[in-house]
């Protein structure tokens, strides 16, 4: 396995729409591979192609109390049910957190490294997961979502190494 490069805002991969995959390559489950070993050494619960340069569309999600990382090949979020507000992050604009408007609870349809379409059904920071990451495959980032320009924030760290987070114009954050 490899570490794949990170792709960081204003990159323009990061905004543009991923392409469907009608036929999964013979490569397909080692790339599949790097992105769940690129997500873990990021400290990351989900990985969408296009952060890492493929426009590809395809993402990787583990949530930490998994074993395994699961792929989502042409993820579509099919249902939507429930608002909730939460705080967010992206590997692709590390050091900053912001609150955004997602739905509680999603079903999603998708195909497996095997081929096959799997239907699942999420709440909770799957359910965050799984409309973050397909965003990214949209050309969506979170902070395209956020409920105000005025909940985006830096994470800083004191001498004593307490995070803190502090007000930021999302401008100054691409710059």
């Amino acid at each position: 396995m490899a570490l794949l490069q990170m792709r960081f805002l204003p990159d323009p991969i990061l905004r543009t729409q991923a392409k469907k995959i009608s036929k999964i390559p013979s490569a397909f489950p080692k790339f599949t591979d790097d992105m769940v070993e690129t997500m873990i050494h990021e400290h990351g619960v989900g990985l969408a192609a296009n952060q890492i340069g493929s426009l590809e569309k395809v993402c990787v999600i583990q949530l930490p109390d998994w074993e395994e990382a699961i792929v989502l090949i042409n993820p579509e979020i099919t249902d939507r049910e429930g608002e909730v507000e939460l705080e967010e992050g992206c590997l692709s604009l590390p050091g900053y957190r912001g609150v955004t408007l997602r739905s509680e609870k999603v079903r999603v349809k998708a195909m497996g490294l095997d081929g096959k379409t799997m239907k699942i059904q999420a709440e909770g920071l799957f359910s965050q997961a799984l409309q973050h990451e397909t965003d990214h495959l949209n050309g969506i980032v979170y902070i395209d979502q956020l409920v105000s320009k005025d909940e985006f924030y830096k994470i800083e760290f004191d001498d004593e190494g307490n995070a803190e987070y502090v007000q930021v114009n999302q401008d100054s954050a691409l710059s």
